[in-house]
């Protein structure tokens, strides 16, 4: 007989073992067996949750999202200006939680998912659509005229950073990764005085 309650418990220790499995393997190369086992339970029990190894993989991306999304809102909740909402963003996008090595591996392998996933590939173009959103409409008010190229430049700086380290191409602590699109964010608006 099944617990009662144990479905969310079960499906949450699932996503997070799928997290942890393409962290640890830097690949999507895992079976639902490694995933179960690292979660503790049988395979069986993580295809009767999610069905398919793909399943889990979109259940674990959502996941991710969701984390991410919830440290924009709260790091944009707290900023004044424009100027401030570019730079919240960019520190929720390299919080040392999203900015840990199995999520940017997670990340980068999601990516490679959604050329041959199509719900891994909506997923990937809802968090695109979020983040230029967010960029553009702080961009526009602090340079109108350059506001696409700076929205295109710092999203593409963002992804950058995370297969970069991804690919332990010269490995960066969060806080450095964030100095670096400051400075990049400094160096491309006009002066801090007319914001």
């Amino acid at each position: 007989m099944p617990k009662i309650g144990m479905e969310p418990i079960r499906r949450t220790a699932l996503v997070e073992a799928t997290i942890s499995e393409i962290g640890a393997r830097g690949s999507l190369d895992v079976t639902v067996a490694q995933i179960a086992r690292r979660a503790g339970m049988s395979s069986a029990l993580a295809h009767h949750y999610f069905g398919s190894k793909e399943q889990i993989f979109a259940a674990a991306m959502r996941h991710i999202l969701t984390l991410y999304g919830a440290e924009v809102r709260g790091a944009l909740i707290m900023a004044k200006s424009p100027r401030d909402r570019v730079e919240a963003i960019i520190r929720a996008s390299f919080t040392p939680a999203q900015f840990r090595p199995e999520m940017v591996s997670a990340w980068l392998n999601f990516y490679v998912q959604a050329q041959r996933s199509d719900e891994a590939l909506r997923l990937l173009h809802i968090y695109q659509r979020r983040l230029r959103s967010n960029l553009h409409d702080a961009f526009r008010r602090l340079d109108p005229a350059q506001s696409r190229t700076l929205t295109r430049g710092l999203a593409a700086m963002i992804d950058g950073l995370y297969i970069r380290q991804a690919l332990r191409e010269g490995p960066m602590q969060p806080d450095v990764a964030v100095d670096v699109l400051l400075h990049y964010l400094d160096t491309s608006l006009p002066s801090k005085e007319s914001q």
